[in-house]
């Protein structure tokens, strides 16, 4: 599995320095629409957490 987990969302805590590398022990990824998803937009990373 890849240790190497891009991310551009700026106000989540596990952007590693602004730098859009995620830093997170793990990544939770989930449907958002339906039971199987076809493509990127129908999930959503349960992962986030907002900045202070």
């Amino acid at each position: 599995m890849t240790q190497n987990i891009l991310c551009e969302v700026s106000s989540c805590v596990h952007n590693v320095n602004q730098e859009n590398k995620c830093g997170a022990t793990q990544i939770y990824v989930v449907n958002n629409k339906s039971k199987n998803a076809s493509n990127s937009e129908e999930t959503d990373c349960k992962t986030f957490e907002p900045t202070s």
